[in-house]
């Protein structure tokens, strides 16, 4: 263009600078930049928010905050451009003191904040802000109904979201696709799946109806996001049978998924442990020659790994032609997950050879690897490795990895040194694994210490009452457990309630402890009671210790007899045949003795009981288990 003569006008540059945003290309931005002040052009607002879009886009933020300042006739474009800017960055004060000096809000500017705060964690500030805008600022548009009901499908406000739902209908945006999937996604959180398959059946059978979709492409593409939001509400709520139904429904009908569909399925089914519903999608990616890219191939890695099957992905992962750092990454997590330290080390060190970089993620998965396995001196040189080799600060879950190593080793006292050394004594993370750590090596007056400083950070968490009550059971200080019990009760403090669940014939069964709401209860107590007797026989002996109460021996055994994972194994032993591997899940860590009791059920039944907890795998087969008695 310069070549023939023709001279750039503010349009032509702002188009050129709206290129360089969307490849991030800093220095010819600032070239072009320095053409619009050497020509003499005149900045309008056009120009001067492209400006400022680049800037903020390429992450020069001191740039861009000079140049907002310096704009005379800001816009409101201008403004939400910087706030998006602040939002960016996390920086939410400024933000809110941007958003507050804004003269005049539009809802694009409310759809900013709201949504970046969100975005950025700070939930209930996006919460109080959404009903500043129902309040003070404009009608609510699609966006702000999408954002709206995502915000309160991650705070699970069932009536919140009811009374969103009566304005959309209100407003007549029920026909959009993107709304519409948004309403599905809310009501699959919050549980009520009647209802979101209620809104998925009421489809609109055609774009011409709606109004909305600014083509077939985009009701396509919501349609798709429809029957992937069913599915995998489906899966987060247990309904394994109704997720298989709708996904084959899905092939069977021709439904077009795109990589993000499929990947948001998988990675559903990872989450609960839905193998069948993994197999499934991944013959069906086989069939029709979908070639995984990397958040596909990594969800598929990770599905199997996370049900059990760490075989299966590590096929996954050896099939794919040129693995990159993520897969590499999901390989590694994986093995770490499954407590096989030694081969996430050797996966780690190999893929060094091939040239590529590991990054703070690659580096937690080796870290937890070695935690899951006690390989204290391998962690302590991939700590120093990460540091110092490749200049990567440490985040709260490296450190949390290190503490856990030193406490597993029993050397509390270096514990406390690593702290001071590395300056973390704010991160909660980090005390909560060191008391877990004094509790496994039942010394109640470190326990007492770091509890008062994990208290001081998170008053109302009760992780710190449970593991120093524990501590003080072990050590029979039964009044001071008692103590501990009744402050947790004074301060509103509650305990997360152990659950466990068992896979069968397409259907997922919940326990708890001491739970006597199946059906088939009797039999499951029966069986156990005999079970229990049987591994007596064997050396099994209940670690009354355990237990929180200045009770007798036998009460205290019948306490643990009916922890949920027990209820779970039993259920499984009699509703299988013999050689059937059992698989259960657990949302918190299985305790010691719980452990004890499934090592030596494998081996007195000849069974494979493969448990997943809250932090790993456990394998146990003929009286031991793959974590080597280390989790």
């Amino acid at each position: 263009m310069q070549r023939e003569g023709i001279d750039p006008n503010q349009f032509t540059f702002s188009s050129a600078l709206k290129c360089c945003s969307a490849l991030k290309e800093l220095q010819m931005g600032k070239a072009i930049h320095g053409l619009v002040l050497c020509n003499g052009i005149d900045l309008d607002v056009l120009l001067e928010n492209s400006l400022l879009d680049f800037y903020v886009k390429c992450e020069e933020f001191d740039y861009a905050k000079a140049f907002f300042e310096l704009i005379n006739e800001k816009d409101t474009v201008s403004w939400n451009i910087m706030m998006s800017g602040y939002l960016q960055i996390g920086d939410m004060e400024n933000s809110l003191h941007l958003f507050e000096r804004l003269p005049i809000k539009d809802v694009a500017s409310w759809n900013t904040i709201i949504d970046g705060h969100f975005c950025n964690g700070s939930e209930r500030v996006a919460l109080d802000l959404l009903y500043q805008m129902v309040k003070f600022g404009p009608a609510f548009s699609r966006v702000t109904f999408s954002i709206a009901l995502v915000l309160v499908s991650s705070l699970t406000i069932l009536k919140l979201g009811r009374q969103i739902h009566g304005q959309v209908l209100r407003a007549g945006y029920h026909y959009d696709g993107f709304v519409r999937n948004s309403l599905i996604d809310m009501y699959s959180k919050c549980g009520q799946m009647e209802k979101a398959s209620l809104i998925f059946h009421n489809l609109p059978q055609s774009v011409e109806k709606t109004g909305y979709c600014k083509s077939a492409f985009d009701e396509s593409l919501a349609e798709s996001v429809s029957w992937s939001s069913l599915v995998t509400g489906y899966v987060q709520n247990g309904n394994l049978e109704d997720a298989l139904k709708l996904f084959r429904n899905m092939i069977r009908l021709g439904v077009e998924m795109d990589k993000f569909t499929l990947t948001s399925i998988v990675s559903a089914s990872a989450n609960s442990g839905l193998l069948e519903l993994g197999q499934l999608i991944h013959a069906h990616i086989l069939k029709i020659g979908v070639k995984a890219d990397v958040h596909l191939g990594s969800s598929m890695i990770d599905m199997y790994a996370k049900c059990g099957k760490l075989d299966d992905a590590w096929s996954v992962f050896s099939q794919t032609n040129d693995p990159n750092i993520v897969l590499w990454t999901s390989m590694i997590s994986s093995y770490a997950f499954h407590g096989q330290g030694r081969e996430a080390i050797w996966l780690f060190e190999l893929m060094r050879n091939e040239g590529f970089t590991p990054n703070e993620v690659t580096f937690l998965g080796v870290l937890a690897a070695c935690s899951h396995a006690g390989l204290l001196g391998e962690g302590s040189y991939y700590f120093r490795l990460m540091k110092e080799i490749y200049g990567i600060n440490p985040w709260v879950e490296h450190f949390t990895c290190m503490v856990d190593l030193f406490g597993r080793a029993g050397r509390l006292d270096e514990i406390k040194d690593f702290i001071h050394k590395n300056n973390i004594s704010h991160l909660s993370a980090v005390w909560r694994a060191f008391l877990s750590s004094c509790r496994v090596h039942k010394n109640v007056e470190t326990a007492r210490w770091v509890s008062g400083k994990l208290l001081e950070l998170e008053p109302s968490a009760p992780e710190s009452y449970i593991l120093l009550s524990n501590t003080c059971a072990i050590d029979k200080r039964w009044d001071e457990a008692a103590n501990l019990r009744s402050l947790m009760q004074k301060r509103g403090v509650k305990k997360q309630r152990g659950q466990s669940w068992i896979r069968l014939k397409g259907k997922v069964y919940t326990f708890v402890m001491g739970d006597r709401s199946h059906p088939e209860e009797a039999e499951i107590y029966l069986y156990l009671d005999r079970l229990i007797g049987r591994l007596r026989e064997i050396g099994y002996l209940p670690e009354v210790d355990l237990v929180m109460q200045d009770v007798e021996e036998e009460q205290k055994e019948v306490l643990l007899g009916f922890h949920s994972e027990k209820l779970a194994i039993s259920y499984g032993l009699i509703s299988t045949s013999c050689g059937t591997t059992i698989r259960i899940m657990k949302n918190l860590r299985v305790c010691s003795d719980c452990h004890n009791f499934i090592k030596y059920t494998s081996y007195l039944l000849n069974r494979e009981i493969v448990v997943r907890d809250i932090r790993r795998f456990h394998h146990f087969k003929n009286g031991d288990c793959s974590c080597g008695n280390y989790w």
